[in-house]
Order: structure tokens, then sequence, then C-alpha cells
């Protein structure tokens, strides 16, 4: 009788060893180049801060912590990640036409909108402010501008609008409008009985736009002439109530420029700053700027930190407190030149101690359209 056979174990066929090579070797690849002293990451190409390679301290909580930092370096840092992130990003927008973020909606003719932060909410007008939000809102403005007057401080209140504000047409036709009253109309409307130093740069943004861009294509804000126009407005309703504060700057006395850049901040959501570009519309001016920033040390104007200080030597002219966000950034520079002195802090809410601190002859407040989506106005914070 023969013996059993025994069975032997199926060949691996060579293509499948070699697909496990190759696998092997691509998933090792980012690694290897991080080794080799290659760093993947492009902090220039995006939107954010990258997370830094992890401190060590011979303590249980730096240990601790150590795995989830490592990760979150590694994950922002690992070899090709900047090639890869690009490559994506080209494919989804060249390719299939559609925005590689979700942050980030593809307009029209080259323009681009911000989804997050409730950008595109406040765009279809789907959510009303509530008769209780609306109330908020008014005894906030109203209660800081009595403190304010009680003090003999002027108090203007700005609202920017959001750049599909101004472009709706440059909206893509997939995303319907529902409402047709806007949170800044009603809030508007809530302070036109009230007394209130309100500033709507709508009008001056829609007559400028009849003669040139206002905003960035691939940035979420005005362009400096945009940002221009918005500045006559703030400054003329400032003058109402401090004469002294000089007549705002006129078109003449800027040269109008243009300034090629890479993508800005919605181009590097997308992680294609460095492929998209931008045809910046600038002012340089033709008289010589008295403002200098005395704080940050080294800072421009129009710094995107959370307090700017600007002072013209030797100046009398009065002095400002100016609450703001992003959007006053671009302002900035323009508005520097009327004050001897003007604080701008990067916040929407109102800060007494602030204003008794640097004693100003005026308080502007600015908020972008969008945030009154998203922030809360606090009447408490306004003393009594």
């Amino acid at each position: 009788m023969p013996a059993p056979s025994v069975p032997t174990a199926p060949r691996t066929p060579p293509g499948n060893a070699l697909l496990v090579v190759c696998f092997l070797a691509v998933i090792a690849l980012p690694l290897a180049a991080n080794l080799a002293g290659r760093d993947g990451a492009d902090p220039a190409a995006e939107n954010r801060e990258l997370a830094s390679f992890p401190h060590f301290e011979a303590r249980w909580s730096s240990i601790a912590a150590l795995p989830s930092a490592f990760g979150a370096w590694f994950g922002d840092h690992f070899g090709f990640r900047s090639s890869l992130v690009r490559w994506y990003g080209e494919s989804r927008l060249f390719w299939l036409g559609v925005s590689p973020s979700t942050t980030v909606v593809k307009g029209r003719d080259g323009w681009f909108f911000y989804a997050d932060d409730e950008g595109m909410t406040d765009y279809v007008d789907e959510q009303p402010l509530t008769p209780e939000a609306i109330a908020n809102w008014r005894a906030a403005v109203v209660d800081a501008r009595d403190w304010l007057r009680a003090r003999g401080v002027a108090y203007v209140f700005v609202v920017a609008p959001d750049k599909h504000v101004i472009y709706p047409e440059e909206v893509p036709a997939s995303i319907a409008r529902i409402g047709s009253v806007s949170r800044m109309d009603q809030l508007f409307k809530a302070l036109d009985d009230a007394g209130i130093a309100t500033v709507d740069s709508r009008p001056a943004l829609e007559e400028a736009k009849r003669h040139e861009r206002v905003f960035q294509k691939t940035d979420t804000h005005w362009n400096e002439r945009g940002a221009f126009a918005a500045y006559q407005q703030i400054i003329e309703a400032v003058r109402r109530q401090v004469p002294r504060v000089p007549s705002p700057w006129t078109r003449g006395d800027f040269e109008a420029t243009t300034d090629e850049r890479p993508g800005m901040d919605l181009a590097g959501m997308m992680g294609l700053t460095r492929v998209l570009r931008e045809k910046d519309l600038t002012l340089t001016p033709i008289r010589p700027r008295q403002a200098k920033v005395i704080e940050p040390a080294g800072a421009a104007a129009s710094a995107e930190e959370g307090r700017v200080v600007t002072e013209i030597p030797g100046s009398a002219l009065p002095r400002a407190v100016i609450f703001r966000d992003s959007f006053f950034s671009a302002v900035a520079p323009f508005s520097s030149e009327h004050f001897s002195r003007a604080v701008y802090l990067w916040q929407n809410d109102f800060d007494a101690d602030a204003v008794l601190k640097e004693q100003p002859a005026v308080v502007i407040q600015e908020i972008v359209g969008r945030h009154l989506y998203n922030f809360i106005p606090s009447p408490e914070l306004v003393p009594r």
C-alpha cells in the first residue's frame, strides 16, 4: 500500500510577492525620508500652524503625553506629506472640479468662499436672529454706547460684510438662498432708532465693485481697495462725533497697483497655496504715512495679532480703541493715520477695562457678519 502523500503548501505567485514588497516599500518611504533628515511639511502651503516636535521632560505627564504629541508631529511632518497634499488638492480641484476641503466652497470664475465658521449658513439666510437674540444685541450695543457717552467717549459700531454678501453671483448655483433677510439687516434695523453711530459698508462696496474687484478671490477677506471703501465710511462716522479727527484720505492719495502673489488663506485651507495665484489689487500711498507700529515690535499695522498698537510721533490727534476681528487688519493701515494712538484688540466683545486704561476719544467695535451666528454679546461686561 503506497504511503499517503503529504500536502505541500501552495506557492505564492511571484507577482503577489512583488506586490507585497512594493506595498511595504511605499508605506516605509515616509518614515525613511524622515530618518534621512527630510521634513515633509511645508508650513507656507497651509493656512494653519503645524505641530512642533514634542519636547520631552522627565515627568510622568510629559511621558504620558509623548505618544499623542509625537503622532501629531508625524502626521504633519511625515516624508512627502506636502507633495501628497498638493497632488490630492490638484486632482480634486482640476480633475473633478470640486473643492478638496470641506471648509472651502469652489465658486465660479476662480472664486472661492469660506464654508466654515457659519459662512454658508450666513449666505443662505437660513436662521434669522430670534427676538431674544436681537434684544440681547441691542442691549449690548446700547449699553456700550451709554457707558462711553457718560465718560465723553464716542462710539462707532461696524458690521463688515462677508465676500458672499458682495459677490453672491460667484457662489455656485448648487447653494440656494432660503431667507430674504440677513442677520446683518436685522441687527441694523434693531439699532435704527437707538441713536447708534453704525457703519454699513455694503453700499460703498457695491459702488466700488462697479469699477474694480474689492475682495480677494482666494482669500476670505476684502482686498486693500475694499478695505479702503469701508475705512472711508468708518472715519466719516467717527468725525461726526469727534471733528478733530482728520478727513479720510482719498483715492488721489494712492496709486492703484497690482501684486502677483501665491494663493491666500482659502488656497492654504485646500493645500494649494503654491498652486493657485492671486492678483492682489493694492493701494500704494503717494503721501507718506505717519503712523508707526510700536507693539508688537517690527510688525505691520495689518498684523494678525491679538494686540496691535500704532502711534503718530508728536501727534495731538485723538486716541482710539478698536475691538475687531480679521476684517479690520486691512483697514488698520488707513485708520491709524487718524489717531495719535490706536489700540487694536482682536475680540468682538466690549472691554471696559481696556477703555479705562487707554482713555480714548473714540471706541470702534467691528464684527464680521457671519459671526452674528456664533458670537453672543455680553451686555453684563459693560459696568453700570
